[in-house]
């Protein structure tokens, strides 16, 4: 995904071992989660897969060399390591082999996968790879050791016949594994699995005459990330967005709009098969009752403009909220922002609702941060600091996993009634 800052990167290394092929599969697994990944290979690993498939799998340049490029060493090669360090959310080596891991545990930096190891901050996973005998030597163990002390995630390798003739521990786990491993430290855990959420975003358009409209300063940049965000955990994503610059989300189904008629009519729709609806959209409370066809002329004089209220969506869909359904509304408030919030969870219906104060810095349209409170039905409100939209898309899904999961522990503890008269 590459929408407004919202790209999530991870270094992707490999090295010297038979199971370096086993990579281009993870490497998939990761672009199938929207996943942008920069491979880096050691010399070694370029025996056993050419950086060719690596580069055309990723449309990236594989790294295999610390000072590489068209014209030789140059200023921008000798820096890559740390752009490429900076610029990762994660950084994953598949195989690790007994050498590497040794170069990781003491600090050693001659090529660039290790140079990167100690220049990034990212968190760091290896799934090693080796014969028994290696894995099981003590020096091997002691690295691994060192490598788990200093928060290093290592996925034990799986036992079994080894390309060596050998059988035993050494052998890669699954990809699917290493792939799992690396969503849970991103926060993609596949928490959603299961759940078609039905997004909200960017603002409606009302018009007055062919060429102008009342609208408001949404960018949508907030329902694009919860649609992001949601994708990324699992879910279905339906999205349907106001006028907006920004790029849907790969993988999401997207229904454009421009009028809140359209998008009440929209989410009316998609709202029976959702289970999960997110209301974020900025839409117009009022539209003009008639619409000039032709440009209104500034020699006509002053236009008088009548207004009348749009279509309320979320007490529209009110009637219809199932049992397990989860409804979220958003709040974009400029004063009594909690007194505000609070009205609205109780008279739309709705599991908890989002509310900001535009005029707060860091909190109003357009930005990549927002500061928000969640007020819910019970009173209870939580405020969030000031964060990334994307970060606080992850804290709402996060509040509704819970939902789900208090409903479920509220259900098996629930007397079986059935069993009880009978």
């Amino acid at each position: 995904m590459n929408f407004d800052g919202l790209t999530m990167r991870v270094a992707l290394g490999i090295t010297g071992g038979i199971a370096a092929y086993k990579a281009a599969e993870l490497l998939r697994l990761l672009q199938e989660r929207g996943l942008e990944v920069q491979v880096v290979m050691t010399r070694n690993a370029c025996q056993f897969v050419a950086p060719l498939t690596f580069a055309a799998l990723s449309g990236q340049k594989v790294i295999t060399e610390m000072f590489e490029g068209p014209a030789g060493p140059n200023v921008d090669s000798a820096i890559e390591h740390i752009a490429v360090a900076q610029s990762i959310h994660a950084m994953v080596i598949v195989p690790a082999t007994a050498n590497v891991l040794a170069k990781m545990a003491h600090g050693i930096a001659d090529d660039f996968l290790t140079t990167l190891c100690l220049a990034t901050k990212a968190p760091l996973i290896v799934a090693p790879a080796m014969n028994v005998n290696m894995w099981e030597h003590p020096a091997t163990q002691k690295n691994l050791e060192i490598l788990r002390e200093r928060g290093v995630m290592v996925l034990q390798p799986d036992e079994g016949y080894l390309a060596c003739g050998m059988t035993g521990p050494g052998r890669l786990t699954s990809v699917a594994s290493i792939a799992q491993a690396v969503f849970e430290t991103l926060g993609l855990a596949g928490d959603l699995n299961g759940e078609t959420v039905l997004v909200t975003a960017g603002p409606t358009e009302e018009a007055l005459d062919a060429v102008r409209y009342l609208s408001n300063r949404s960018s949508g940049k907030m329902g694009y990330a919860l649609a992001e965000a949601s994708r990324r955990r699992g879910a279905h994503v339906i999205l349907v967005s106001g006028p907006t610059r920004l790029d849907p989300p790969a993988g999401t189904e997207v229904e454009r709009v421009r009028t809140a008629e359209e998008m009440a009519q929209a989410v009316s729709r998609h709202f029976e098969r959702a289970t999960v609806i997110l209301m974020a959209a900025a839409v117009a409370d009022f539209r003009p009752v008639d619409v000039h066809p032709g440009k209104v002329k500034k020699q006509s004089g002053i236009p008088a403009l009548q207004l009348v209220p749009t279509t309320d969506i979320l007490a529209m869909i009110a009637p219809r909220h199932r049992p397990g359904q989860i409804v979220v509304g958003f709040a974009a408030e400029t004063e009594n922002l909690l007194a505000n919030a609070a009205a609205k969870v109780h008279e739309k219906h709705l599991d908890f609702i989002v509310a900001n104060n535009v005029l707060q810095e860091g909190a109003g349209f357009d930005g990549d941060t927002n500061i928000v409170t969640l007020v819910f039905p019970s009173g209870h409100c939580k405020a969030l600091g000031k964060m990334s939209k994307l970060d606080v898309a992850h804290r709402i899904l996060g509040e509704i996993i819970e939902i789900r999961k208090n409903a479920g522990a509220k259900a098996d503890s629930a007397p079986d009634t059935d069993r009880a008269n009978g």
